[in-house]
């Protein structure tokens, strides 16, 4: 089971054509966060997953709960809190980009402190971290707190996912990334989150600095432009974007880093000693299905991740 930590919120996607007024906007609500969709992801390509998270006892919290719930999800680690569900405005551009805009002060999902950190058994093989959960407080301190705690029993990954709305300090977000960039065994980023956080440096500069002896594996998606890794064992790999008819990238990233995750639990490598062992050709293999599966999410219109029936 992987144990995916982080926010659970709603989206609502603008369509301002729906009423075709100007004065009125019409809103579709769907189930997200980037932590809730990968956990999502992962349970629709067949591996255990559970979702760590502080749940609202509103309406919408209650409903993510059921969303969870019908996808497989375990809910053993939800909190729930008397505090609003968090809320993100998506407006997604010509060319399928989404723009976010959230309203979270005081919401559920910031609120897990030391108190809520769960014992882990063997049952759990790895945890995932991401998305402004990191940068946040209380949230971000807790999760740290667990990473830290956790870096030497089980596989740790990292999915940085910056989103400067809820938390617009840039230094925060470059120090709390390296924090846990030093707990992490695999980290995923895109190219657009790296040039937020180091505008002067290349890719290529930035996982070297990140592969040590604990990261193995820095993967960086390029969007139309495919998706590269860096391995500290076999250097730099690359394959091209898979060719879709694009709707949205809604949940792509999401999907690659579930995706990833499911290969590594498919072939019994999801452990630091399994990453260490992962040859040239394996770690293409791993690349090309996240890359196919990312592809099948921006097809379709927000964050509808694949299942494993559908991959090759």
């Amino acid at each position: 089971m992987y144990l995916v930590c982080g926010e659970a919120l709603f989206d609502f996607f603008c369509e301002p054509d729906r009423f075709g007024q100007a004065a009125r906007l019409g809103y579709e609500a769907v189930a997200g966060g980037s932590p809730f969709n990968v956990a999502v992801g992962l349970a629709r390509l067949g591996v255990p997953a559970a979702l760590l998270a502080g749940v609202s006892q509103d309406f919408l919290g209650q409903r993510l709960r059921t969303v969870l719930a019908g996808e497989g999800v375990a809910d053993r680690y939800l909190h729930d809190f008397d505090a609003p569900t968090t809320l993100a405005m998506v407006a997604v551009g010509s060319d399928g980009t989404p723009q976010y805009s959230f309203r979270g002060q005081g919401c559920a999902d910031r609120l897990l402190t030391l108190a809520h950190l769960p014992a882990l058994d063997d049952s759990v093989h790895g945890l995932h971290f991401g998305s402004f959960s990191l940068v946040v407080e209380p949230v971000g301190s807790t999760l740290l707190a667990l990473a830290r705690r956790e870096h030497d029993q089980r596989l740790i990954s990292l999915d940085p996912n910056v989103r400067l709305n809820p938390a617009p300090d840039i230094g925060l977000w470059r120090r709390r990334i390296g924090e846990f960039a030093s707990l992490v065994h695999l980290i995923k980023v895109s190219a657009e989150d790296l040039a937020l956080l180091y505008p002067d440096q290349a890719p290529d500069e930035i996982a070297a600095q990140w592969l040590n002896e604990r990261c193995q594996l820095v993967f960086v998606t390029r969007g139309a432009d495919g998706a590269s890794l860096y391995s500290r064992q076999h250097g730099e790999l690359s394959v091209p974007a898979q060719n879709v008819a694009m709707a949205d990238t809604v949940g792509a990233g999401d999907t690659f880093q579930a995706a990833l995750l499911a290969w590594l639990a498919e072939h019994q490598l999801d452990s630091p000693q399994g990453l260490a062992q992962l040859s040239r050709e394996q770690l293409h293999a791993i690349l090309q299905f996240a890359t196919q599966a990312a592809a099948l999410t921006c097809a379709k219109v927000g964050p509808d991740l694949p299942y494993r029936r559908q991959l090759p």
